[in-house]
C-alpha cells in the first residue's frame, strides 16, 4: 500500500510503500497525533520514516491493491 505524507513548508510529498494494513497506518497516525511526538512508519524494505507531528500536513492512505498476474480480462 502507498502512503503519501504531506509535510508543512516542503514542496514535495513523502511517499512510502508499506506492508502495513490501512488500519495499522491509521492507528499509528492517531497515536502520533494523540501523543504529539512523531509519526513512525516502516516501508517494505525495512527502512523507518519518522516525521514530527508538529510539521505534519496530511496523511493519505492508499487502497490496498494486489498486483495481477497472468492473462485475464482487463
Amino acid at each position: 500500500m502507498d502512503i503519501t505524507i504531506g509535510v508543512q513548508n516542503l514542496p514535495r510529498e513523502l511517499v512510502v510503500e508499506s506492508d502495513q494494513t490501512a488500519e495499522q497506518v491509521a492507528a499509528a497516525v492517531a497515536a502520533a497525533l494523540e501523543s504529539k511526538t512523531v509519526l513512525e512508519l516502516v516501508d517494505t524494505r525495512g527502512r523507518r520514516v519518522i516525521v514530527p507531528v508538529a510539521t505534519l500536513g496530511y496523511v493519505e492512505i492508499g487502497a490496498e491493491t494486489k498486483g495481477r498476474v497472468g492473462f485475464g480480462n482487463l
